[in-house]
């Protein structure tokens, strides 16, 4: 080897030296960062990136234990630390070849929020309330952490957004059903909450589940090659779990709350099955199984009959998974010609307080919306009883009939009924229904009863029939 060769062989391994040195420090996911909140009383994992073999040192200041992990030959590293008790702030030091600090770390509570547009909107779409509650919405217990829309053909291990305290700035663009979820658990635990905002409009719920669980499943496969196509958001199953649910998975949470459904109205046969699946491969990939609170779609006037309908009930039958809840909101819309009504507070509110009574505990506190329980025939009168009304029933103030019931005989001929509150059941009977069969409540696209539980929760729409419904 020549002199020249010598001096070039040299020059390319101090480069390559280099090179190591530079691309060997320490990176932490987005999700990691400054003014983040961490689960409390749990263990959570804390992970990132650096040179293979390099052994990296973990300082958090709530404790006096130094942790240390000793990353992969793939460059990877990952350490499970125990949190304390509500509160904050504090700082974590991670120390390896360099230091990265992370500052106003609190520990509290954290949720995912996900969903199409109404769960999106914000005070971006003109919510009033969002754009009422913006000025003062400074709130340093209360962290916001956005991912943009973004896909992936497979799963990710990062997502570009960063943790905030909650402020008019921070606030602007974020989920409003979320915010007021996330206020609400704030002040009634008073413990630091973190909230993830994982949304997007006109999603169906195939691409927030991962790829492989809709494609090996026959059914779901065939659903999901109904779905309409749009150039506003992704089609394909797990685009946007890939890269916005995915590298979140590792975080630890207390739960998720959810609203969606909209876009799968023309597949509603299937939305039981795919949401059972999309909150198990959820929970499967979390290693947890964490609490999941949805809300029912709102009525709208869709161009097919009952699909609406169909697809609420598809909803209810979803409560079968272990560790669910629903919100009902047929009372909270102001125009059944927009899919997206303006009352977010309320949906939040109502999210909060399935978290609040059934996460957390909170007793006296009314949650679950009566729903259909079982009915007995009585030569012309059907009766039907309900769960969750503790207190019995009443109509909305000043009402003084029911609507949106209907019974039919065996010739399915559904006749409107007329209705007699008995506490917690309701007495039906029709002129045209000599021998009634069959019950619907609330059972159309743009249904909103008048029915409630004493504690002022509306009751869930339901049809005591399996007969063939017309979506024509």
């Amino acid at each position: 080897m020549n002199k020249k060769q010598t001096l070039f062989l040299s020059i390319h391994v101090i480069f390559l030296c280099f090179c190591a040195g530079v691309t060997a420090e320490i990176r932490l996911p987005g999700v990691i960062g400054n003014n983040m909140v961490l689960q409390q009383q749990s263990t959570v994992n804390l992970w990132g990136w650096s040179a293979p073999a390099e052994k990296i040192f973990i300082t958090a200041s709530w404790s006096t234990t130094v942790d240390s992990v000793v990353a992969s030959g793939d460059a990877k590293w990952n350490i499970a630390v125990e949190t304390p008790a509500a509160g904050g702030p504090y700082t974590i030091t991670f120390k390896g070849r360099n230091t990265i600090v992370l500052n106003n770390v609190m520990i509290g509570e954290v949720w995912v929020c996900s969903g199409q547009s109404n769960m999106e909107w914000s005070n971006l779409n003109k919510v009033p309330q969002m754009l009422e509650e913006l000025p003062n919405s400074a709130n340093a217990n209360l962290r916001l952490f956005h991912i943009p829309k973004t896909t992936a053909e497979n799963p990710q291990e990062d997502c570009a957004a960063d943790w905030a305290e909650c402020n008019p700035g921070s606030l602007n663009g974020f989920s409003a059903v979320a915010y007021f979820f996330g206020k609400q658990l704030q002040q009634q635990l008073n413990v630091p909450v973190g909230l993830i905002n994982t949304s997007w409009g006109g999603t169906a719920a195939e691409v927030w589940t991962p790829e492989e669980q809709v494609k090996n499943d026959p059914v779901l496969k065939t659903a999901a090659e109904k779905i309409n196509k749009a150039n506003w958001w992704p089609n394909l199953p797990g685009r946007a779990y890939n890269a916005m649910i995915a590298p979140i998975t590792s975080f630890n949470i207390a739960g998720a709350i959810w609203y969606q459904g909209e876009s799968n109205t023309g597949t509603a046969a299937t939305y039981d099955r795919l949401m059972t699946t999309l909150i198990n491969s959820w929970r499967d990939e979390w290693k947890k199984d964490f609490p999941f609170y949805y809300v029912q779609i709102a009525p709208f006037a869709y161009g097919n009959k009952n699909v609406g309908a169909l697809l609420r009930e598809a909803q209810t039958q979803t409560l079968r998974v272990p560790h669910t809840g629903m919100v009902v909101i047929t009372d909270l819309v102001d125009n059944v010609k927009d899919i997206h009504p303006h009352n977010k507070r309320d949906v939040g509110s109502r999210l909060a307080a399935w978290a609040l009574a059934d996460t957390y505990h909170k007793e006296n506190l009314p949650y679950k919306s009566p729903m259909y329980s079982n009915m007995t025939v009585d030569k012309d009168k059907v009766t039907v009883y309900f769960n969750n009304a503790p207190n019995g029933l009443v109509l909305s103030k000043g009402d003084k009939k029911a609507t949106e019931f209907y019974i039919a005989g065996n010739d399915k001929v559904f006749f409107p009924a007329d209705a007699r509150i008995e506490r917690d059941h309701v007495i039906l009977s029709s002129k045209q229904v000599k021998e009634p069969v069959a019950v619907r409540f609330a059972f159309s696209n743009t249904a909103m009863a008048n029915l409630f539980s004493k504690e002022g929760l509306p009751v869930n729409p339901f049809r005591t029939d399996d007969w063939e419904v017309d979506t024509e």
